[in-house]
């Protein structure tokens, strides 16, 4: 199967976002309130829609699911996600990928059906998905550094370079214990997608066509 870099994905997702009828409003915000403004953003998604709050933000009446027991494995952290309002509702899907080393596949429905794979090992969640091949980006020298002084404009999520089926890709990732509350979880795999869209945009310049 043709790998989609995440510039297909953020083409999907502001089609998405048109559709739902939202508008792009850009602002200027200090680096340190990036992530209350990510949480104003969803909030202001939902609203819109009109529909029940994720979890991420907390609603009358409901609670933030911030109760935790132990520490999550991968099977344990899938029982728990397939009940949240995100995926109950559709707006993401979830699978089990069982192995040696079992991982979650989530499609985020609301970001173009960009793909994100979480895993837990011990005392870490890590949640990631792929930003695009070397071979899609033009000045790397110059990209290199950009990303170096940039990245961490993106709230709780970081830039590394691996191997993905023999080629160096760019991915996206945000780590997190795996002693966090489920609400925290949920809200790393939001932002991390939040974050993909935006840091195709911010570095589209970079990016061949």
């Amino acid at each position: 199967m043709q790998k989609k870099s995440s510039a297909h994905y953020q083409r999907e997702y502001r089609n998405r976002l048109r559709e739902q009828g939202l508008v792009k409003k850009e602002v200027w915000i200090l680096p340190e309130n990036a992530r209350r403004l990510a949480l104003f953003e969803l909030e202001l998604r939902v609203s819109a829609k009109q529909v029940v709050s994720s979890g991420l933000l907390q609603g009358k009446g409901e609670s933030r699911m911030t109760d935790v027991v132990n520490r999550w494995t991968t099977a344990s952290l899938y029982e728990a996600l397939a009940s949240t309002d995100l995926f109950a509702t559709k707006r993401a899907e979830l699978e089990l990928i069982d192995g040696v080393s079992p991982a979650l596949h989530i499609v985020m429905n609301e970001y173009g059906d960009l793909p994100i794979f979480l895993t837990v090992s011990g005392e870490q969640i890590v949640v990631e998905s792929m930003l695009w091949s070397v071979s899609e980006v033009n000045n790397l020298p110059l990209f290199n550094e950009t990303v170096l002084r940039t990245h961490k404009y993106f709230p709780l999520s970081n830039i590394s370079l691996d191997k993905l089926d023999g080629d160096d890709c760019y991915h996206m990732f945000g780590a997190l214990s795996s002693a966090s509350s489920l609400h925290d979880v949920v809200f790393e795999i939001e932002i991390l997608a939040s974050n993909v869209i935006q840091a195709t945009e911010a570095y589209s310049e970079f990016l061949i066509s």
